[in-house]
């Protein structure tokens, strides 16, 4: 059995290829220790690695094997979920912004009850780490709207043509789901095929998100960071277009 590898800051992360495996109690662990910055953040997402960690543990970094992603293309919209998205959007005062209240979406990621869980795993530092990244330029907030009312959305990472999906809250009916069709929207006009979505949940099943071994994960990972990152999120209605939802 492999044993967990320690570090800290002047320490590179281990490869995902040293993961602690299925035969262990926390398969996927890669490492444990140091602090979380966004140059430590630029390293380990250039891998295939995250943090992931509750109060009082030490910063525990993860690459999952299989990997749970989502490819833009099959983005799955049920019929209930299409024609409240139509309506949400034909809706005077209804919006879906990019990057207008990133600090306020991941605080409320952060501090909004989940059904079944004790807490989050989005500790403060985690909090200051992805604010300080998002200053500059790699991590971005899908929102939804209602009346100048931030009422759901979600963060992710995007470096070069890959996505990387972190949380989503939703104080409206629908309202993450909202953000997550109009990120998938934005990725397919991004030229974007694929969204991580690290972990296996009947949540993003249920919108075509699937399983792939880590091997073929990093493949791709290692395709799509190299190419230029777009300058810039933001609404486009025309990518609506993309999903069949013109």
């Amino acid at each position: 059995m492999t044993a967990l590898r320690w570090i800290d800051d002047s320490m590179p992360l281990p490869p995902a290829s040293l993961a602690l495996g299925p035969d262990t109690g926390a398969p996927g662990l890669v490492a444990a220790g140091g602090t979380v910055h966004p140059q430590r953040l630029e390293e380990a997402y250039g891998q295939g690695i995250f943090p992931w960690y509750s109060p009082g543990q030490p910063v525990l970094w993860w690459s999952p094997d299989p990997r749970m992603v989502l490819h833009t293309a099959e983005f799955r919209v049920s019929h209930s979920l299409r024609k409240s998205l139509r309506r949400f959007r034909r809706t005077p005062g209804c919006e879906l912004r990019f990057d207008s209240a990133f600090e306020r979406v991941i605080q409320a990621c952060a501090g909004t009850p989940r059904p079944g869980q004790d807490g989050t795993w989005i500790v403060p530092p985690m909090v200051r780490a992805y604010i300080a990244w998002h200053r500059a330029g790699r991590v971005h907030s899908a929102e939804t709207w209602i009346d100048g009312e931030l009422v759901g959305g979600l963060y992710f990472v995007n470096i070069g043509r890959m996505a990387f999906g972190e949380s989503m809250f939703a104080h409206r009916t629908d309202a993450s789901k909202f953000a997550l069709a109009a990120l998938v929207a934005a990725c397919l006009a991004r030229g974007i095929p694929l969204i991580d979505c690290q972990q296996n949940t009947t949540h993003l099943a249920y919108f075509g998100a699937r399983e792939i071994p880590r091997a073929g994960f990093e493949a791709h990972l290692a395709q799509t960071i190299v190419a230029a990152t777009p300058d810039k999120w933001s609404y486009d209605e025309r990518a609506w277009t993309l999903l069949g939802l013109g």
